[in-house]
Order: C-alpha cells, then sequence, then structure tokens
C-alpha cells in the first residue's frame, strides 16, 4: 500500500513531466520558427529584396512570439519543479531578439546582424531544449524508482 506522501510525490512528478512536456513542444515550435528566420535571412544576406526582407520579419516575429511562449512554459515548468526539489537554470534572452525592429536598414551589415541574433536565439533554444529533455530523464526515472520501491508496477 504506498502512503500518502507517496502518491504526492508522484502526482507532483507527474505534474513537473506534464509541465515539461509543454516546454518541450513549445521550445521545438520556437527552434522551428528559428530556422525558418534563419533560412530567409541567408536568402536576404545574399541578395535579397524588399519582399524577403517582409518575409524575414514575419518570420522573426513569429519566433519571437514562440520564443515568449516557451519562455512562459519554461517558467511553469521550473515551479513544478521546486515542488519536486528539482533546480534548473535556463534562460533565453528574448530582450536582445527584440531589437529586430532596429534592423530595418537594409544592407549586408544588418543582415549579417540579424542572422547572428537569429544563430544565437537558436543556440540558446537548443541548449533549454538539451536541458528541459535531461530533466525530463531525471524525473521519469524517479517515478520508476518510486514504482519500484513501493512495491508495485504502478506507472
Amino acid at each position: 500500500m504506498r502512503s500518502q506522501m507517496e502518491n504526492q510525490m508522484e502526482r507532483e512528478l507527474r505534474e513537473a513531466i506534464g509541465a515539461g512536456e509543454r516546454a518541450l513542444f513549445s521550445l521545438r515550435a520556437a527552434q522551428e520558427q528559428l530556422c525558418s528566420a534563419g533560412n530567409w535571412g541567408l536568402l536576404d544576406l545574399f541578395g535579397g529584396g524588399f519582399i524577403t526582407d517582409m518575409v524575414k520579419h514575419s518570420k522573426i516575429e513569429k519566433a519571437v512570439s514562440s520564443m515568449e511562449s516557451a519562455k512562459r512554459c519554461l517558467e511553469i515548468f521550473k515551479r513544478e519543479l521546486r515542488d519536486v526539489s528539482v533546480r534548473i537554470d535556463l534562460n533565453m534572452d528574448i530582450g536582445g531578439f527584440l531589437t529586430f525592429a532596429d534592423f530595418f536598414f537594409d544592407g549586408l551589415v544588418a543582415d549579417y546582424l540579424v542572422r547572428s541574433k537569429i544563430s544565437e536565439a537558436r543556440e540558446q533554444v537548443e541548449d533549454a531544449i538539451s536541458q528541459v529533455s535531461q530533466v525530463m530523464e531525471g524525473l521519469q526515472r524517479r517515478i520508476g524508482a518510486q514504482g519500484r520501491g513501493s512495491g508495485t508496477d504502478e506507472m
């Protein structure tokens, strides 16, 4: 028979896993948007024009929106992790990413700077995906160990 405390801990672990899955989904959406924005940035770097600029900036806006959503999901995930005594340090610098509005001046230097910002943001998102995935594996192991420790095969 499982104690009420064990049941509560499993519930908290499952809530943390659910929040982590939502964070991963959101991070992957941001990663996809950043990849698309990066591709348009590359095209713009090698001779795009007004239309390319417009599409690129549209993709950047979608990427910023996805990163903001991911950041909210990560905050919820961090809060859920505190309930199970897990600490994680995830930071995504959206503030620097939002400065893309300053780059409406078309030119090789501006296009290169925008592309660099997109690459930096993509690296941050990829790092966050990696960290969240590792924490999720640890949470899954804890649930598995808890089930084995109580003598039941529940999952």
